[in-house]
């Protein structure tokens, strides 16, 4: 009676392994649309491929795979919200994602920013990891921002470092930072429970893997912070009116199994409005057309 119940037992065991390990493969690819209240049907959208929680020492989809999801989007700009890997060995793993994505040559440039498993990597292998993605071509930001011009109108990039390690400094993250729209790229969404003084359009993060074993419930968060307590694990979201959005990430840590989450790679279209010089600007102009 013993032996059929611990037979069966691990029949179901290697069951669940096994569709967990399954459903790693099962990549979902999201489009998540935001929009603004100023926007006109001549504006074109700005759009982000976002990628987080690559793990690249238990990922299940092969860089090659990952082209071929990837390469007929049209993509304005990458963005990385950390944790690439934490082992040294694991370093040169990285470089055939990094290459397959600098293949997609997105307009307005790449950009990532650190997480948590990444600061596991001591000096000098965390400036290693650093040093490459800068070779392939992405702009690492910690506590930084970054302005670009799209179509007349100023888009902030601004990079705020990992915030369940303490890395995090809104002040200097968001020094210099003027006018525009301000894209936000961070590692742990917590940091939104934060920033009642700073002002950001959207935000993207990820960190919580949507739970990985999502079933029945993701109990095992419980200690990553106040948004889990609140039911924000995966998904869009918005705090306090501002929409922001945590990536169930690419890859997994501990074992190789996702129960009730899927990997994700998620396409951003967002509304940049317009600048209010450059608001100004087509109001005069209009007005004098209308006075010619």
């Amino acid at each position: 009676m013993i032996f059929a119940i611990i037979t069966i037992i691990l029949i179901l065991l290697s069951y669940f392994l096994y569709k967990g390990n399954k459903n790693t493969h099962a990549v979902t690819i999201n489009d998540i649309h935001i929009e603004n209240e100023r926007q006109t049907k001549s504006d074109q959208p700005l759009r982000i491929l976002h990628l987080s929680d690559m793990h690249i020492e238990n990922i299940s989809i092969t860089p090659e795979q990952l082209f071929e999801q990837l390469k007929d989007e049209p993509i304005d700009l990458i963005a990385l919200t950390g944790d690439f890997l934490d082992r040294k060995r694991s370093i040169p793993r990285l470089i055939p994602y990094l290459e397959e994505l600098r293949k997609l040559k997105p307009v307005h440039g790449s950009y990532a920013v650190f997480g948590n498993h990444d600061y596991v990597l001591r000096h000098p292998y965390f400036n290693q990891l650093k040093d490459l993605l800068n070779e392939y071509g992405f702009t690492t930001l910690q506590n930084e921002n970054k302005t670009i011009n799209i179509d007349g109108k100023t888009v902030n990039i601004i990079g705020i470092d990992d915030f369940s390690t303490d890395h995090s400094d809104l002040e200097k993250s968001y020094d210099g930072v003027g006018t525009g729209y301000n894209l936000v790229l961070t590692h742990d969404p917590n940091i939104v429970l934060h920033m009642t003084e700073y002002p950001y359009d959207y935000l993207l993060s990820g960190h919580f893997h949507g739970g990985q074993i999502h079933w029945p419930k993701p109990y095992h968060l419980a200690k990553m912070g106040k948004l889990v307590q609140m039911n924000m694990v995966k998904g869009l979201q918005q705090y306090m009116g501002r929409s922001f959005y945590i990536s169930e990430g690419l890859g997994q840590t501990g074992v190789n199994i996702r129960i009730g989450s899927r990997p994700e790679i998620t396409f951003h279209s967002l509304q940049l409005r317009k600048d209010k010089i450059e608001e100004r600007k087509v109001e005069l102009e209009g007005s004098a057309i209308i006075a010619g």
